[in-house]
């Protein structure tokens, strides 16, 4: 009896020792943007996968004022994870804009997707180019926001003054309701293709995707080498015909440098083996990457996602 008691108890212990640790579960926050913008949803359909493939994960998609906002979150230790666009990132980490002092708590996880800068206007509106904006309303994204960067990267390149252009701080939702109700001339979106605020104003009206030509796209992605010159194809919303010119930054996937190697090791391993849900959950799933994963950002990548890297040898 006193045998069988003592085997009882060595059973409890170990139970007790051990079920704490199997049930503890891994609790984080990710930082996304606004419901009108991609990475919103994107970031719902990664937190899925993380919470249905690893056990005792719990990541809640939270939505955000985006990049910079984002950046400042992970900062300050109220979220764990954000996405934030690749020229924001690098702002914070070598203290440039709107960043007074450098950033360094953070980490890269992948880069997910690139980011196209859409300019939108009205199709029969004398609004060709970016220079035509003078003396026009224009949504230019939230406050401090990456969005609002690159449209002032775009009114340096074309020589405009920030007085020339009457801007309007404004998400893309409330770009989208202002431009519906004319409020505005114009606005800027800087996210993945097809952007749902784009896609709900051109379901009512005939818009126009501005043309950054080939020599000016050059310029920019001189001066600012986190830009890249891509193209919006034909057929991406109602009234685009053609494809148009413009660049492009990068949708990074950061983490907290305090989450551990082993959980972001893992969250790494379940967006590549889950890929094919990830994109069935949502497109851009279908642009991430094993080998651009690792380029196109400026900060260093957690050990966690570096682990990965290494061992499928798209890092050496």
């Amino acid at each position: 009896m006193k045998k069988l008691l003592g085997v009882c108890v060595a059973v409890l212990f170990v139970i007790g020792v051990v079920l704490p640790v199997y049930a503890a579960d891994t609790n984080l926050v990710l930082a996304t943007g606004g419901t009108a913008g991609t990475y919103y949803p994107f970031g719902g359909a990664m937190a899925r996968i993380w919470n249905t493939k690893i056990p005792g994960m719990n990541v809640t998609a939270q939505t955000t004022g985006a990049s910079a906002e984002n950046i400042r979150l992970v900062n300050k230790k109220e979220v764990e994870l954000a996405l934030v666009q690749s020229d924001t990132l690098d702002f914070a980490y070598n203290a440039k804009e709107a960043f007074k002092e450098p950033i360094k708590t953070m980490s890269a996880i992948a880069v997910l997707y690139p980011e196209i800068i859409q300019v939108v206007t009205r199709a029969d509106y004398p609004i060709k180019s970016i220079t035509d904006l003078k003396g026009k309303k224009v949504g230019v994204g939230a406050p401090g926001s990456g969005t609002e960067a690159n449209f002032r990267q775009l009114m340096d390149v074309y020589g405009l003054a920030k007085g020339d252009v009457n801007s309007q701080y404004l998400s893309f939702s409330e770009s989208a309701e202002a431009f519906k109700d004319r409020h505005i001339d114009a606005f800027i979106v800087t996210a993945g293709i097809p952007n749902a605020a784009i896609m709900d104003i051109s379901t009512q009206n005939e818009i126009r995707i501005i043309n950054i030509p080939a020599e000016t796209a050059a310029k920019l992605t001189v001066k600012y080498p986190f830009l890249a010159a891509v193209k919006v194809p034909a057929n991406t919303y109602k009234s685009l015909t053609q494809d148009v010119e413009t660049v492009a930054v990068n949708a990074v996937l950061i983490v907290g440098n305090d989450v551990s190697a082993d959980v972001v090791y893992n969250m790494t391993k379940a967006l590549f083996d889950n890929q094919a849900e990830l994109a069935s959950a949502h497109a851009k799933g279908k642009e991430l990457n094993l080998q651009n994963a690792v380029k196109g950002v400026s900060i260093p990548f957690h050990p966690g996602a570096m682990k990965y890297y290494k061992e499928k040898g798209a890092i050496k």
